[in-house]
């Protein structure tokens, strides 16, 4: 049997090399046990029998098919499943699981990995990733049973489109008849991936013009992975080029991330997304409670909320660690690098849909362009530019790269003496005029990632090559 390992959120793997329909099969049947289990254990009153449990799936390959086969899965083991018939975005299936009572879901998805990858995303009763103590239940389950043949329970399948409850949740959180009579001229470049059409969707029979670009089913991404980064814009831009729009909204391949442009195409940071969300949030709306970002997130953060008494969680990479903090009492907002962003009063999951209408909300009121929105941010809080880089690294040289790079920091980041070394997932440098250097393997690929943030686009290029040659061969 192929080895499985559970990474972020679940399990990810190349297509026909490791993530075949019978690993599939081997990983539905240690879910079933272990929602089996909680069953037992009576954690929650979510867990009742007939358990129910969600099932959705992406436009990557054989997604569809893999989700069948998960299904069945469940089915056998007497679970009553939900199927999405048709691909849906991952934030849709998690609202599903809190709206409908699941035990939990699965997400047939590789979000934003290249297209020979797919995934296995596990969530849990409470609408979010389940978490990495919840993932490693499931992994030691693999082959404790042969998975289950789904006999005569093809009735306990059901396909439901789980989208519509989602789509009229998220349009509850924001002022959508503001934006309704805003004239808003949106682009949306949905990579290729599941958000193809959900704009046009969401905003029918409004005074906005929607425009889609790249919502093709391509199982190859157009050739770029479908992450929401400036490297993945050019075909979306060249199109916003010829013809401009206020804003174009980015989603990844399962549209849980957002990213933006401005109308006329040029990329902007999910830095600088997080931000302008987060002043949409305090200043348009009111809105106070603890903030929660990742350790890789930009420093403006960290000034908006000192400046607004606001107060500020950092916690380590991934969003299954800003979950449980948008689940406490007087959370407000959670926020990762990638993209990633929760809303407090809402599921504890990231959810591109959500923010992307956030975004439109903000430019309903403020009436003027995203740049000067933004300029506005760094004229208060100073110039935050950022940049990251992706580059292969062998699996096995990663974990002696970073102890060496904890041993042996660099004295000084550009201009500035360095102040702290954070080593809790990966290794980052921070220089005392908060400019920082960041090193850390990907959780779900062979991949090492540079991230930098410094006061110019020219010193945050400068870290790069400063952390590019920080590694060792």
């Amino acid at each position: 049997m192929n080895p499985i390992r559970f990474g972020t959120d679940g399990w990810r793997a190349v297509i026909a090399e490791d993530f075949t329909f019978a690993n599939v099969a081997r990983v539905a049947q240690a879910t079933a046990d272990f929602w089996k289990s909680e069953i037992g254990n009576q954690k929650s009153e979510i867990f009742k029998r007939p358990a129910k449990v969600i099932v959705g799936y992406d436009r990557r390959f054989l997604s569809d098919r893999f989700a069948q086969v998960t299904a069945e899965v469940f089915a056998a083991n007497y679970f009553q499943v939900i199927l999405t018939p048709e691909p849906t975005p991952t934030p849709s299936v998690s609202f599903a699981v809190k709206n409908l009572g699941a035990v939990g879901g699965v997400m047939i998805t590789a979000s934003h990995n290249p297209p020979q990858f797919n995934g296995f995303k596990l969530k849990s009763y409470f609408g979010g990733s389940s978490s990495a103590e919840e993932c490693q239940a499931v992994e030691k389950l693999l082959d404790a049973a042969a998975p289950k043949q789904i006999g005569n329970r093809q009735s306990a399948i059901v396909n439901f489109d789980v989208r519509p409850a989602h789509f009229a949740a998220i349009k509850k959180l924001v002022d959508f008849k503001l934006i309704a009579k805003s004239k808003l001229r949106v682009a949306h470049d949905a990579l290729f991936g599941v958000g193809a059409g959900v704009f046009e969707t969401l905003l029918a029979k409004t005074n906005c013009t929607v425009t889609t670009l790249n919502a093709r089913h391509d199982v190859l991404f157009g050739g770029i992975c479908p992450e929401p980064l400036p490297k993945n814009y050019a075909l979306g831009g060249a199109q916003l080029r010829k013809n401009p729009h206020d804003i174009c909204l980015v989603t990844d391949g399962d549209a849980d991330r957002i990213g933006a442009m401005d109308g006329h195409g040029r990329p902007m940071t999910n830095q600088q997304v997080i931000a302008l969300l987060l002043h949409h949030l305090v200043r348009n709306r009111g809105g106070r409670g603890t903030v929660t970002k990742t350790f890789n997130t930009t420093a403006m953060v960290d000034k908006m909320c000192a400046a607004w008494n606001l107060p500020l969680t950092e916690v380590g990479i991934g969003f299954r660690f800003i979950a449980p903090e948008l689940m406490k009492p007087g959370a407000l907002f959670g926020a990762e690098e990638s993209g990633s962003v929760g809303f407090a009063n809402h599921i504890p999951e990231r959810d591109g849909l959500a923010a992307g209408l956030f975004l439109l909300e903000m430019l309903a009121l403020e009436k003027i362009s995203v740049n000067r929105i933004y300029a506005r941010l760094e004229k208060e809080f100073g110039p935050h530019r950022y940049a990251r880089y992706d580059t292969p690294y062998p699996l096995e040289k990663r974990a002696a790269l970073m102890d060496w790079l904890e041993a042996n920091p660099p004295k000084k980041l550009l201009r500035s003496p360095l102040s702290q070394v954070d080593a809790r997932d990966g290794v980052k440098f921070v220089a005392a005029d908060s400019t920082w250097l960041m090193l850390r393997g990907s959780g779900t690929e062979p991949v090492l990632r540079i991230y930098a943030e410094a006061k110019s686009d020219a010193d945050a290029q400068k870290l790069l090559r400063l952390g590019e040659s920080l590694l060792r061969p």
